[in-house]
């Protein structure tokens, strides 16, 4: 995806959100805080991003981000559930009604015996959230890219699912009909 393709996803999301009158709040741990770049880099982005947690470190997945700090020690950051708790606690902690996270391996070492490339993305809504299975390949800019990509895309796709209901078919994206 190119940043100018990244740029349309969020612009289209930021307008999704503030027509449904939905906030947003990410919390990213190998990304860095560059996904919620990326939405308040859209003019009026203000009016539905709440904010975001760059839990970079494991501990402050527990303490910022409300994942259970057992489960943490058990597993380690790398792992679906401690995705969507991240997800969940962001929008508690922030106050928002979608929470969105991010938490893997860009490189270039693998991290508790998890393979580089491997990423779980999550989204929350009503206390709920739905995990992502990502495995990226490149180095590590690379990952970091694709993970702010696929976060991007799979917002816009659940969001614009609240907004209109699901897709109509393979291939069908908002505002494309069946003949």
């Amino acid at each position: 995806m190119a940043d100018s393709d990244l740029m349309a996803t969020a612009r289209r999301t930021i307008s999704t959100c503030s027509q449904l009158g939905i906030s947003l709040a990410s919390a990213e741990s190998l990304t860095g805080g560059r996904f919620v770049a990326s939405l308040v880099d859209v003019p009026g982005a203000s009016a539905v991003v709440r904010g975001g947690l760059v839990t970079y470190a494991t501990d402050l997945k527990a303490s910022l981000a409300g994942v259970d700090a057992d489960h943490l020690e058990e597993t380690g950051p790398i792992d679906p559930v401690v995705a969507a708790q991240m997800a969940v606690g962001t929008a508690v902690q922030c106050v928002a009604d979608i929470g969105i996270s991010c938490t893997g391996v860009a490189g270039p070492d693998p991290q508790d015996d998890k393979p580089v490339g491997l990423v779980y993305t999550a989204i929350a809504f009503g206390g709920k959230a739905k995990v992502f299975e990502h495995e990226f390949t490149g180095d590590r800019d690379s990952i970091r890219s694709q993970t702010v990509q696929a976060m991007a895309v799979n917002l816009d796709e659940f969001v614009g699912e609240l907004a209109f209901g699901p897709v109509a078919g393979p291939g069908k994206g908002r505002g494309d009909l069946e003949e």
